[in-house]
């Protein structure tokens, strides 16, 4: 593992697999407009022996927003029937490299698991080295998850607007810079284009090299460039939550966790009534 204990290698993983206490989780997903289904490509080929999480299936479905966070005894019945239990050793990866897991890893980490990874250059590195997959439906036993919640790790869109009047906190955007200064429409429909008051950008894309996150140099360089105080608290927020994972990733790589994540992110406060700014 690395010294940040957020990654595994490719090679850390090829020697674990099989083991009783290890589960390891494709959390594939992409934007609707891709027209690709994660589920689909599991099915064609995954890490043998993983588990699918399916985002938006493990969420809560009254929700009209994507993918928001489920209740916390919701979520315990989906991991649980996947095979995942809150003590057990859990890898995850993406079959971008490093997209939507980070996503999975914050969600299992705020409902209480401890031992959470994420395989460095996920599905496309393992690939590459030629190491076995296998195809089919997952085909785990039933597990215990016992729910820790941790709700400070989650911000609704009232703290967030509070966090944007009073300036208590940075809000850091992981968007396209374009579609931050409201250059370029949402890529779902009926959001405003623009951003929150107050907010400083980093595109997610930034802070990834070859499908991993960057050197903790490059890291740190990049929030430099975006105006980020790395003394005064962070929440991130990007289009639907899934990228300002990443932006957690990389903030917590360097020993600067965020003080939480906006669940809703864009797609909630774009189409609300509340305040935004253009450029």
């Amino acid at each position: 593992m690395s010294t940040s204990g957020i990654f595994v290698s490719t090679a850390w993983l090829a020697d674990q697999l099989g083991a009783p206490d290890l589960v390891v989780v494709d959390a594939s997903w992409h934007m609707p407009a891709a027209g690709r289904s994660g589920l689909k490509e599991f099915e064609e080929q995954h890490i043998p022996g993983a588990v699918f999480f399916d985002l938006d299936a493990i969420s809560d479905r009254s929700s009209s927003l994507p993918h928001m966070l489920p209740t916390p005894e919701a979520f315990a019945a989906s991991v649980g029937a996947l095979g995942i239990s809150d003590d057990a050793r859990i890898v995850i990866y993406d079959s971008v490299g490093l997209f939507s897991a980070p996503r999975v890893w914050w969600t299992l980490k705020t409902f209480g698991a401890q031992k959470v990874h994420i395989l460095a250059g996920g599905l496309p590195r393992w690939l590459a080295e030629g190491r076995p997959v296998e195809s089919g439906k997952a085909n785990r036993p039933a597990a215990q998850f016992n729910v820790h919640f941790d709700a400070r790790r989650v911000a609704d869109i009232e703290q967030v607007a509070q966090i944007s009047a009073d300036h208590s906190a940075q809000i850091l955007d992981a968007r396209a810079a374009t579609r931050f200064r409201g250059e370029e429409p949402e890529p779902r429909p009926g959001l405003r284009a623009g951003h929150i008051p107050g907010a400083l950008n980093l595109p997610f894309g930034t802070v990834v090299e070859n499908g991993e996150l960057a050197s903790p140099e490059k890291v740190k360089a990049a929030l430099e460039a975006a105006g980020v105080d790395l003394s005064r608290p962070v929440v991130t927020s990007c289009g639907s939550g899934v990228t300002a994972s990443v932006l957690w990733v990389a903030l917590e790589s360097i020993g600067k966790p965020p003080q939480a994540l906006y669940d809703g992110s864009w797609t909630e406060w774009g189409s609300s009534d509340k305040p935004l700014a253009i450029g």
